[in-house]
């Protein structure tokens, strides 16, 4: 993400570089004459007329025009190659910045960063700059540090350069806090990252993700919540932000706004992948919505956008129950029961089948449980086992159970007081 940015930064930097080194060529060629031949006739004008307080001679004119005319063609060989049938010791101050420039354009064009970035420095050097441009040159030169990855380097280059700069933009301050970022630095990279979005007449995207990034990395989830808002509306189709505003309220314990986020993003189809739904399941549950959790997971499993394993026939045999919906949850429960690794899940169902008052199937479920075996609790699915039986009007059968059941100090006193209706039958 950063990188793209930077990128399109420094080709922006680079074409009003190549503009202002053009422009003056281009202008004083066209004009028809030397800078000599042009300071002789002004003054044949006038003796008030001064000449300029910069110029090319007419071969320096011809020569740069030329140079750029092939910069403009790709030609970068033929470039430097023109470029160098200068005498480059020969040139005022000015010519010879110009040529740096120029130079600057041919390297970079190249992907010659460092090469760039020396023909930068000798341009300012050759002091043919005004102040401002120096100030451009400059920050031109940290931003190819930036391009290079040598994010040490280019921070150190803007942060010399803020000190001068009369007005530096968002985008100086946004590659400042990118650096930082690239480092680790994150204490240091947020002020400039909140500086680049103040300073925005309309913070773009990338700034807006860098400010919301840090704040995730520094766990300063409050002041993340509003820079996400505004990433939501910037980018609605973009699912990340809509994952992390719902995770952000999350983390806060905003239960019902984590939900009310991730419930927008759902109608809009961007909550599409495994985890989101099972995290869009779980919401729903913990809001007291378990219908609706179950609908979202019947839909995943029939979309086939979910890994329907254990855990998931699960999670919707729970939302069934949870909805009062019992015989809805037998199947999945069901599924769960014989994908997992112990008996646990078809004890659960068992007990399901109770509230059902399916004894049979309550008793067919407790001894699959029971024969899986890995039991968290053996004594209670004993106790269950035998209350299935009693119900069934076998007590012959349940009392064996119910009697392995009274071993266990959960189970005893119940288990007890089915015995002994047991013998009051007999």
């Amino acid at each position: 993400m950063q990188m793209q940015t930077v990128k399109s930064l420094l080709s922006v930097a680079a074409v009003v570089s190549l503009l202002a080194c053009a422009q003056p060529v281009l202008a004083q060629t066209k004009a028809g004459g030397s800078a000599q031949q042009q300071s002789s006739r002004a003054g044949a004008k006038s003796d008030k007329e001064a000449p300029p307080p910069s110029g090319l001679d007419t071969q320096t004119a011809k020569t740069l025009s030329e140079a750029i005319e092939l910069l403009n063609m790709e030609n970068y060989t033929g470039a430097s190659q023109k470029i160098g049938t200068l005498k480059l010791d020969k040139l005022s101050p000015y010519e010879r910045s110009m040529t740096e420039q120029i130079l600057f354009q041919v390297a970079y064009s190249q992907e010659k960063y460092s090469e760039a970035r020396d023909h930068l420095k000798l341009a300012i050097d050759a002091g043919g700059l005004n102040e401002q441009q120096v100030s451009d040159a400059k920050y031109q030169s940290a931003q190819l540090f930036i391009q290079e990855e040598k994010w040490k380097e280019g921070a150190a280059a803007i942060e010399e350069w803020l000190k001068t700069a009369p007005k530096p933009n968002s985008a100086a301050y946004y590659l400042l806090a990118a650096a930082y970022y690239q480092m680790e630095d994150y204490n240091r990279a947020l002020p400039p990252a909140k500086k680049a979005v103040e300073l925005a007449e309309k913070p773009q995207e990338t700034q807006l993700g860098m400010l919301s990034a840090l704040y995730l990395q520094k766990d300063q989830y409050k002041d993340a919540i509003p820079v996400l808002e505004q990433l939501v509306a910037l980018a609605p189709g973009k699912k990340a932000y809509w994952m992390q505003l719902s995770s952000v309220y999350g983390q806060l314990e905003d239960y019902p706004k984590a939900l009310s986020v991730m419930q927008v993003a759902y109608t809009a189809g961007l909550v599409t992948d495994d985890q989101e739904l099972r995290r869009l399941a779980d919401l729903l549950m913990f809001n007291d919505v378990p219908y609706r959790c179950a609908q979202v997971l019947e839909g995943a499993i029939e979309k086939k956008t979910v890994n329907p394993d254990e855990k998931l026939y699960e999670k919707l045999a729970n939302c069934w129950i949870a909805s009062g919906e019992l015989e809805k949850s037998i199947q999945p429960l069901t599924r769960a029961a014989e994908a997992a690794g112990s008996g646990d899940l078809f004890v659960r169902l068992g007990e399901v089948q109770m509230q059902r008052e399916d004894w049979t199937g309550m008793q067919a479920a407790l001894q699959k449980g029971i024969d899986k075996g890995q039991l968290k609790d053996t004594g209670n699915a004993q106790l269950l086992m035998g209350i299935s039986l009693y119900n069934q009007k076998k007590c012959n059968d349940a009392r064996p159970w119910l009697q392995k059941a009274r071993s266990a100090d959960k189970a005893r006193q119940m288990a007890t007081g089915y015995l002994q209706l047991c013998e009051s039958q007999a």
